[in-house]
């Protein structure tokens, strides 16, 4: 009897963690559209002053404040590495398809 209330009290948890789980997904979505929409201003902006779609200095400087923010919430920072990459890669092939579609 025991073990049945355990599985229960266990399952009760389980879906707990999981609604969390599933709102933490969402609100990453939500910040990655809002992200997204602001990279588009930036690409249209460098689009039209003639600017490259990539920054690599900035890109850097992004990857190693990324990492210190990664590290200070004990997420690894390799992984908050290659999430970021991962990003920026995206974003710079939005920017060079607005600046392909804008002459640059």
């Amino acid at each position: 009897m025991d073990e049945v209330k355990d599985m229960e009290a266990a399952k009760s948890v389980l879906a707990g963690y999981r609604a969390s789980i599933d709102n933490i997904d969402a609100a990453l979505i939500h910040m990655l559209a809002e992200r997204f929409r602001c990279t588009k201003a930036v690409g249209l902006l460098k689009a039209t002053h003639g600017l490259p779609p990539a920054d690599p200095s900035r890109e850097a400087q992004q990857i190693e404040r990324l990492r210190k923010l990664a590290h200070d919430a004990h997420l690894d920072p390799d992984f908050a590495e290659k999430f970021l990459n991962f990003v920026v890669k995206e974003v710079i092939r939005h920017h060079e398809q607005i600046a392909a579609e804008n002459g640059g």
